[in-house]
């Protein structure tokens, strides 16, 4: 028996000595296997991440549905999935299929502008201080030539027609990356449980037992922008809907329901209430279109406060740390980088504190050795 123990330890790779070029042969074919999955995952590494962000974010509301369904983890994630595409996927491919023809009315309605009788100058614009007869004669002047003005401005359609096409080559990208992340979620559904485990148990080889508690952290931050993005889009519709009332624009209700929608998009409640002030300027009523323009900073800055806030009460974070995290992720990783960000720092600092309080501990066993 013993004989046959030290023949299996001399035939197993792992408890016998290798020389060194063996196990650096076998470390740099591991990197080349990792750099192999990366490149063949690098253009799904965005859709991935999102589903991974989905996925957190509504996986309590999927936890109830399977204990509705006894357990039934595939039926489950089947109906969550299909209730997404309802929800989220099916509004942006409608507006994605008629983005185009929209672009291409866009342009030919701008000509048909250019090239229409010359308009007089709206009242406000003479009532401007400083500037408002120079500026009420120079458009009279523009406006006497139309050939002129036309010939100044027809340049520019051209241009701006070629970049809302590309914009919306762009959004239909997009809506590609969705539908693939909403595909790859119904698996993270499905098998959501054991992926987890395998990762842990993976990740524990490295950070150690610290894994699991920096899981739940990077999980309650995710949730924490999910939750920070809508509650930031509800707050940010609820004051531009107050700030449309006070200055009399029709549908106040509907353009706030804009608002929340187009918030969670990055610059997106300045497409709502710029052309609103735009329209106010244009009726004439200089004061409420001022109004606007201060009420719409009032309502973008709202992100800036609000979302960081919410964050850090759901990781129980600085806030200053999670609106870094917020601003800095945006800035170096786009949108996803809003949840990465947090989600980097947080890690970190825990990460930080936890190798600070292992060495504190240290210290204190050799002083009391």
């Amino acid at each position: 028996m013993k004989q046959q123990d030290r023949n299996q330890r001399k035939d197993d790779p792992v408890s016998s000595k290798e020389p060194a070029t063996t196990l650096t042969l076998r470390l740099v074919v591991l990197g080349l296997l990792v750099i192999g999955c990366i490149l063949v995952l690098r253009p799904f590494i965005s859709a991935i991440l999102w589903a991974i962000v989905l996925c957190i974010s509504i996986w309590p509301l999927y936890s109830r549905l399977v204990n509705f369904l006894r357990g039934r983890r595939g039926l489950g994630a089947l109906i969550l999935t299909v209730c997404i595409i309802v929800v989220l996927l099916t509004p942006f491919v409608l507006i994605g299929l008629s983005l185009a023809d929209d672009v291409r009315r866009f342009g030919s309605g701008l000509r048909e502008v250019l090239e229409s009788p010359p308009l007089e100058p709206p009242g406000w614009v003479e009532r401007l201080p400083v500037i408002g007869s120079h500026a009420g004669d120079t458009w009279r002047d523009l406006s006497s030539d139309s050939a002129k003005l036309a010939s100044r401005l027809k340049p520019l359609v051209e241009p701006v027609t070629s970049a809302l096409l590309a914009g919306s080559v762009h959004f239909m990208k997009g809506v590609g990356e969705l539908a693939l992340s909403i595909f790859v979620a119904f698996f993270l559904f499905r098998d959501g449980p054991a992926v987890g485990k395998r990762f842990v148990e993976a990740t524990e080889h490295i950070v150690g037992t610290q894994t699991r508690e920096l899981v739940e952290v990077a999980v309650k931050t995710v949730r924490g922008v999910v939750y920070g993005i809508l509650g930031t889009a509800l707050a940010q519709s609820v004051i531009a809907g107050i700030g449309f009332l006070i200055a009399g624009v029709p549908a106040a209700a509907l353009l706030a329901l804009l608002t929340f929608f187009l918030s969670v998009v990055p610059m997106g409640p300045p497409l709502v209430w710029i052309p609103v002030a735009i329209w106010l300027f244009w009726k004439g009523w200089l004061g409420w279109g001022i109004f606007m323009v201060c009420w719409g900073l009032l309502i973008s800055s709202v992100d800036n406060v609000i979302k960081p806030m919410i964050i850090s009460q759901g990781s129980r974070m600085p806030f200053v740390l999670i609106l870094l995290g917020v601003l800095g992720g945006a800035i170096a990783f786009g949108f996803i980088g809003v949840f990465l960000g947090p989600v980097l720092l947080v890690v970190g600092l825990r990460l930080l504190d936890h190798w600070n309080r292992t060495q504190m501990e240290q210290r204190r066993m050799k002083q009391s050795g």
